[in-house]
């Protein structure tokens, strides 16, 4: 992790990732989420899993209500803001741990903001949406840039690259420099290179491979690597076979530079991160 400025800050919170790597829980509010859409079919089912993921050992809770699977059909600002509002709502002083929220869409960060929530995951880089840059300019809020091509809709219809490390690369420094730019202060800002979005399974692989080169950002870096197709496809598992795949890239990614996680399954990760923190101490 040489190089890389490890340390994250937004409102009154202080993350040194160097020390504490971070695990971040996925809560899908979606009916179709490619791994949990429908698992949380109510309120109450949902604050409960927040609560759980925070008792396992997630630092942030991720909350969407717009599935961004590939293939995955836009909803409307007005019926992703009916799904995670009340859920948010509730978990606001109920969890130590910051909220984020899962959302491309101006408005529904800003609402979101407005009600506790405390980082902003915008899958665009603040792309797809104009109004983003200002609503985040004008909050303290953390900001997760990820890179993508395309939409959900057709992200995989072009997966091809010349060298996809530099041209990810040159695409986050490009979004650091455009939130820079709207008057957001740079330690407020995460990258992740868009596991997934846009990328083939061989992509996927190399991007972990190769994540020391991100080190020239000079921001920290998310990975979200669970549980997805390349996965799936490279071990021959189904979904909610992944969780030994989803661990080794978790640890590779680590081990490469890494230092949050975006996942499903709280526990086996935290775990995981701090065993391979403990290694990394050792020497």
């Amino acid at each position: 992790m040489t190089g890389v400025a490890q340390i994250w800050r937004f409102g009154r919170r202080e993350f040194n990732l160097s020390d504490n790597p971070c695990v971040m829980g996925i809560l899908n509010l979606t009916p179709d989420s490619f791994s949990d859409g429908s698992r949380y079919d109510s309120v109450d089912a949902a604050v409960d899993a927040a609560l759980q993921m925070a008792a396992d050992g997630a630092d942030i809770i991720d909350i969407g209500g717009e599935s961004t699977r590939p293939g995955a059909p836009q909803v409307s600002a007005a019926e992703e803001l009916d799904r995670v509002m009340p859920v948010i709502e509730r978990l606001t002083g109920r969890v130590a741990v910051p909220l984020s929220i899962d959302t491309w869409k101006a408005n529904v960060a800003s609402a979101a903001l407005a009600a506790g929530v405390e980082i902003v995951n915008d899958i665009s880089a603040m792309g797809f949406d104009p109004l983003m840059k200002d609503v985040l300019a004008g909050s303290d809020a953390g900001v997760v840039l990820m890179h993508t091509r395309g939409r959900p809709g057709d992200m995989q219809d072009n997966t091809s690259y010349g060298d996809i490390v530099s041209e990810v690369s040159d695409s986050l420094q490009a979004s650091i420099e455009a939130a820079v730019l709207a008057g957001i202060s740079k330690e407020r800002v995460v990258v992740d290179p868009g596991i997934g979005f846009g990328k083939s399974i061989e992509g996927n692989l190399e991007i972990i491979h190769r994540l020391g080169e991100f080190a020239r950002l000079g921001r920290p870096l998310l990975i979200g690597t669970s549980r997805k197709s390349f996965i799936g496809k490279v071990l021959g598992r189904g979904v909610y076979e992944r969780l030994f795949g989803t661990t080794a890239s978790v640890a590779v990614a680590m081990m490469n530079g890494a230092s949050l996680f975006r996942v499903h399954d709280i526990r086996a990760v935290r775990d995981t991160v701090d065993m391979v923190r403990a290694i990394q101490l050792s020497g």
